[in-house]
């Protein structure tokens, strides 16, 4: 079964966000590692995990963070 769907788990504090990937249909999950807790760092990796042929659905707990993180991401 080929995936259609990206999992991409951030896990937010308040200098990082550490990464990790699954897709869809499989039971692996990927440290894709920590990147800077910055918006033009999240830009960067929306941008360069959309261009595979997936549906990107990111998960993060709903929080101080976690808002400020949606509406960014809403906007790439």
């Amino acid at each position: 079964m080929q995936a259609t769907i990206r999992f991409i788990g951030l896990d937010v504090h308040k200098a990082f966000i550490s990464v990790a990937i699954a897709d869809e249909g499989r039971g692996d999950v990927t440290s894709y590692g920590d990147i800077a807790n910055t918006p033009a760092a999240v830009s960067k990796l929306a941008r360069k995990l959309s261009r595979q042929s997936l549906d990107l659905c990111f998960v993060y707990e709903a929080g101080c963070f976690g808002f400020v993180l949606y509406r960014h991401l809403r906007r790439c």
